[in-house]
């Protein structure tokens, strides 16, 4: 899959699950790790680990395994690793402390 299409991929299946405010970052040009990020927001730890664990069993039926997940047991931020794209899924309060939208549009 095409990084273009993984990340339309990966915003229709946080989508699936009732992922908040989510954002796509370009990071080509800053970036030689990834293509895309894509930002969500989930309500409670149990909704962040239901995206996360979604979007992990989509992957993997697509046919794309994952390289990595971060965060698992944490309450406030799991990070999906799929190459091309890395999906940061954040309590409402971690990802505004954290302010990766203004970080990478900064770089």
């Amino acid at each position: 899959m095409q990084s273009t299409e993984l990340k339309a991929f990966v915003v229709d299946k946080v989508e699936d699950i009732k992922a908040k405010d989510i954002v796509v970052l370009d990071v080509r040009e800053k970036s030689n790790v990834t293509d895309f990020m894509v930002i969500c927001t989930g309500t409670s730890n149990t909704h962040l680990r239901a995206i996360a664990d979604n979007l992990v069993r989509e992957a993997k039926t697509a046919g794309v395994e994952p390289l990595g997940v971060e965060g698992r047991d944490s309450n406030e931020w799991v990070l999906v690793d799929l190459g091309d794209v890395i999906v940061h899924v954040m309590q409402d309060a971690t990802r505004e402390q954290y302010q990766l939208e203004k970080l990478w549009s900064e770089i």
